[in-house]
């Protein structure tokens, strides 16, 4: 894995209005990690069910490990989300040697439901939707994106899930059905993801613009790999993408 420093940005693309936001119809976004603090939620559930196990890992650690534990339960055949994020926490207890149960194992999953948006998270979307279509493209289950809906309280004009396409990012199959469904030249699609290694790249591939929502400030550790990659631009939240497409 690469160090989760290790980013290739350019420097005039640090923050700065780059991109002609008049061309865009549509900005469609990772959610978890992007809209939903996935961080807060994976560190809240997995810290306390370590301690009881006696295992004392920062939460850098815990993130860390993550990050290398969910892409190896992505690969291979499509499973739920659901059994991908028992998979991780059967996989932190085997490299940890302790002993989880059916219901532990389960309750990663299940905290989904109460992980909360990043503050400038709504108000963002709202002041976005004014004028452009959003569309979700996340690695989840259906009825674990309706809770998160919930949450961040905006419609979405269109929602692309691993379980509708059966597959995980870094795969093309999100981008080439959200293409086909809102049915417009993909040059009027603008992606926003924080994580560069299952959104960012991917996206680039394709020809899609993006915005790289980066997350780390002051942080040392992520739960989504750092690769190199280079965004079309970088913004430090939701609210401050609003200010630059808005204007």
């Amino acid at each position: 894995m690469k160090s989760n420093n290790a980013i290739d940005v350019p420097d005039n693309k640090r923050g700065g209005n780059v991109l002609d936001f008049s061309r865009f119809q549509w900005l469609s976004f990772d959610c978890y990690g992007t809209l939903i603090d996935w961080e807060s939620g994976i560190v809240g559930y997995l810290r306390p069910l370590l301690q009881s196990k006696s295992c004392h890992l920062t939460d850098a650690e815990i993130l860390t490990l993550y990050s290398e534990l969910e892409p190896r339960q992505q690969s291979g055949d499509y499973r739920s989300y659901r059994q991908v994020l028992a998979g991780v926490v059967r996989d932190f207890a085997h490299e940890l040697h302790f002993d989880v149960t059916a219901a532990e194992a389960a309750g990663l999953s299940e905290s989904i439901r109460t992980w909360q948006p990043f503050a400038d998270t709504v108000p963002g979307l709202h002041r976005l939707h004014s004028r452009y279509k959003l569309a979700i493209v996340s690695n989840i289950d259906d009825d674990f994106f309706a809770d998160s809906a919930r949450h961040l309280q905006v419609p979405f004009d269109a929602v692309v899930t691993a379980q509708q396409v059966r597959s995980y990012k870094p795969s093309l199959n999100h981008f080439d059905e959200l293409l086909r469904r809102i049915a417009v030249p993909r040059e009027r699609l603008l992606h926003v993801a924080e994580s560069l290694y299952h959104d960012v790249v991917t996206a680039r591939s394709l020809g899609i613009a993006t915005v790289w929502v980066n997350r780390r400030e002051g942080k040392t550790a992520a739960a989504s790999k750092l690769v190199a990659a280079q965004p079309d631009l970088e913004v430090p939240d939701i609210g401050q993408l609003a200010d630059l497409a808005l204007g």
